[in-house]
């Protein structure tokens, strides 16, 4: 039986308790609904920018968990947000990967190698979305602050920046 097929068989009474009770038990569907309703709102955007810092910066001797950073930042894009809203989070993993560095020194290939994706997907994104004007000084601004670092992170923001940015 298709998914279809079976939720036809209810009233709309019915389907409207299905949804509440999926809302309660499944917070993935209350997020859902709540930046369905609301989807101007920088509430879910602000909290997901929140939730990776808080993942680049955990307690004392543990490493930054970018895998769960990245999987937020997935999770707000399946959201379809305003693309600005998305290059924004995109840019703020970013941001909280060069801020790490500047913090405790130089990390590994695989963190630089995670952070300067970010970066050249936000950048690929931007262009994509023609949000170059927007974003542009704040690009220049996670590049810049990169000077210095190793591994070729300086060399690899340097040449998304310019890829994207000064066509």
């Amino acid at each position: 039986m298709s998914l279809k097929k079976y939720l036809q068989q209810f009233s709309k009474e019915q389907l409207i308790e299905q949804i509440l009770e999926l809302n309660k038990k499944y917070p993935e569907v209350k997020t859902y609904y709540e930046f369905t309703l609301n989807p101007q709102s920088n509430a879910q955007a602000d909290k997901v920018k929140k939730k990776i810092h808080k993942l680049f910066n955990p307690p004392f001797g543990q490493d930054p968990r970018l895998r769960e950073a990245r999987s937020e930042v997935n999770g707000f894009k399946k959201l379809s947000p305003p693309e600005e809203r998305l290059a924004d989070v995109m840019l703020r993993y970013v941001e909280c990967g060069v801020e790490y560095t500047n913090n405790y020194g130089d990390i590994n290939e695989p963190f630089y190698n995670s952070v300067s994706g970010m970066f050249h997907d936000a950048g690929a994104f931007i262009q994509k979305s023609g949000l170059q004007n927007h974003f542009k000084q704040r690009c220049k601004e996670i590049m810049d602050d990169t000077s210095g670092i190793g591994w070729g992170f300086h060399d690899d923001l340097s040449e998304y920046y310019y890829m994207f940015f000064e066509k």
